[in-house]
Protein backbone atom coordinates (compact mmCIF):
# COMPACT_ATOMS: atom_id res chain seq x y z
CA UNK A 1 0.00 0.00 0.00
CA UNK A 2 1.31 3.46 -0.84
CA UNK A 3 0.16 6.63 0.90
CA UNK A 4 1.07 10.20 0.10
CA UNK A 5 0.83 12.60 3.01
CA UNK A 6 1.13 16.23 1.99
CA UNK A 7 0.66 17.88 5.40
CA UNK A 8 0.61 17.08 9.11
CA UNK A 9 -3.19 17.28 9.00
CA UNK A 10 -3.19 14.17 6.78
CA UNK A 11 -1.35 12.01 9.31
CA UNK A 12 -4.34 10.93 11.45
CA UNK A 13 -6.10 9.48 8.39
CA UNK A 14 -2.88 7.80 7.22
CA UNK A 15 -2.41 6.28 10.69
CA UNK A 16 -5.93 4.81 10.67
CA UNK A 17 -5.36 3.37 7.20
CA UNK A 18 -2.07 1.79 8.27
CA UNK A 19 -3.60 0.17 11.36
CA UNK A 20 -6.48 -1.20 9.28
CA UNK A 21 -4.08 -2.48 6.60
CA UNK A 22 -1.85 -4.16 9.21
CA UNK A 23 -4.76 -6.28 10.41
CA UNK A 24 -3.49 -8.75 13.02
CA UNK A 25 0.12 -7.48 12.80
CA UNK A 26 1.07 -5.55 15.91
CA UNK A 27 4.76 -5.16 15.10
CA UNK A 28 5.58 -2.11 12.96
CA UNK A 29 9.09 -1.40 11.66
CA UNK A 30 9.98 2.03 10.30
CA UNK A 31 12.63 2.79 7.70
CA UNK A 32 13.60 6.29 6.68
CA UNK A 33 16.36 8.83 6.86
CA UNK A 34 16.96 10.91 9.96
CA UNK A 35 14.22 13.53 10.03
CA UNK A 36 11.92 11.66 7.63
CA UNK A 37 9.09 11.64 10.18
CA UNK A 38 9.23 8.22 11.82
CA UNK A 39 8.53 9.50 15.33
CA UNK A 40 5.86 11.89 14.07
CA UNK A 41 4.01 9.03 12.36
CA UNK A 42 4.37 6.83 15.45
CA UNK A 43 2.75 9.60 17.53
CA UNK A 44 -0.28 9.48 15.20
CA UNK A 45 -0.43 5.68 15.22
CA UNK A 46 -0.33 5.72 19.03
CA UNK A 47 -3.10 8.34 19.12
CA UNK A 48 -5.21 6.22 16.76
CA UNK A 49 -4.81 3.31 19.18
CA UNK A 50 -5.96 5.45 22.11
CA UNK A 51 -2.73 6.69 23.71
CA UNK A 52 -3.58 9.90 25.54
CA UNK A 53 -0.19 10.71 27.07
CA UNK A 54 2.63 12.50 25.25
CA UNK A 55 4.51 10.23 22.84
CA UNK A 56 8.21 11.06 22.64
CA UNK A 57 11.22 9.48 20.99
CA UNK A 58 12.95 6.92 23.20
CA UNK A 59 16.37 7.83 21.80
CA UNK A 60 18.10 7.58 25.17
CA UNK A 61 15.83 5.12 27.00
CA UNK A 62 15.64 2.81 23.90
CA UNK A 63 12.00 1.93 24.70
CA UNK A 64 8.95 3.88 25.91
CA UNK A 65 5.79 2.19 27.12
CA UNK A 66 2.29 3.58 26.63
CA UNK A 67 -1.10 2.40 27.86
CA UNK A 68 -3.84 1.81 25.29
CA UNK A 69 -7.38 0.55 25.90
CA UNK A 70 -6.43 -2.91 24.56
CA UNK A 71 -3.18 -3.22 26.57
CA UNK A 72 0.14 -1.54 25.91
CA UNK A 73 2.17 -0.09 23.07
CA UNK A 74 5.97 -0.03 23.01
CA UNK A 75 8.04 2.46 21.02
CA UNK A 76 11.66 1.51 20.31
CA UNK A 77 14.47 3.62 18.93
CA UNK A 78 17.51 1.44 18.21
CA UNK A 79 19.57 4.24 16.62
CA UNK A 80 22.11 4.30 19.45
CA UNK A 81 22.76 0.53 19.48
CA UNK A 82 26.29 -0.43 18.55
CA UNK A 83 25.46 -4.13 18.09
CA UNK A 84 22.40 -6.42 18.10
CA UNK A 85 23.39 -8.03 21.38
CA UNK A 86 22.41 -4.82 23.16
CA UNK A 87 18.78 -5.55 22.19
CA UNK A 88 19.21 -9.07 23.56
CA UNK A 89 20.48 -7.61 26.82
CA UNK A 90 17.40 -5.43 27.19
CA UNK A 91 15.07 -8.43 26.74
CA UNK A 92 13.54 -7.39 23.42
CA UNK A 93 11.71 -10.75 23.15
CA UNK A 94 9.48 -9.92 26.09
CA UNK A 95 8.25 -6.87 24.19
CA UNK A 96 8.15 -8.21 20.62
CA UNK A 97 6.29 -11.40 21.58
CA UNK A 98 4.01 -9.88 24.23
CA UNK A 99 1.03 -9.54 21.90
CA UNK A 100 1.15 -5.76 22.39
CA UNK A 101 1.83 -3.15 19.73
CA UNK A 102 5.50 -2.45 19.03
CA UNK A 103 6.75 0.46 16.94
CA UNK A 104 10.40 0.01 15.99
CA UNK A 105 12.60 2.81 14.68
CA UNK A 106 15.98 1.89 13.10
CA UNK A 107 15.21 -1.85 12.70
CA UNK A 108 18.29 -2.09 10.46
CA UNK A 109 20.26 -2.15 13.74
CA UNK A 110 18.63 -5.48 14.70
CA UNK A 111 18.03 -7.30 11.38
CA UNK A 112 18.37 -10.81 12.82
CA UNK A 113 16.01 -10.14 15.72
CA UNK A 114 12.91 -9.00 13.86
CA UNK A 115 9.88 -11.28 14.21
CA UNK A 116 8.75 -13.39 11.27
CA UNK A 117 5.68 -11.22 10.64
CA UNK A 118 5.44 -7.44 10.85
CA UNK A 119 4.26 -4.37 9.00
CA UNK A 120 7.09 -2.54 7.23
CA UNK A 121 6.75 1.21 6.71
CA UNK A 122 9.28 3.05 4.55
CA UNK A 123 9.07 6.83 4.74
CA UNK A 124 10.51 9.02 2.01
CA UNK A 125 10.60 12.79 2.43
CA UNK A 126 9.72 14.33 -0.93
CA UNK A 127 9.90 17.89 0.42
CA UNK A 128 9.38 19.71 3.74
CA UNK A 129 5.72 18.66 4.08
CA UNK A 130 5.24 15.79 1.63
CA UNK A 131 5.95 12.20 2.68
CA UNK A 132 5.53 9.02 0.69
CA UNK A 133 4.72 5.97 2.82
CA UNK A 134 5.25 2.46 1.49
CA UNK A 135 3.40 0.03 3.77
CA UNK A 136 3.78 -3.73 3.42
CA UNK A 137 2.79 -6.69 5.59
CA UNK A 138 5.66 -9.17 5.83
Amino acid sequence: MQLNVTSLSGLPDAARQIITYAGENKIFVFYGDMGAGKTTLIKELAAALGVTEAVTSPTFSIVNEYVIPAGKAYHFDFYRLKKQSEALDMGYEEYFYSGNYCFIEWPEKIPDLLPEHYTRIAITALNDNHRQLEVENI
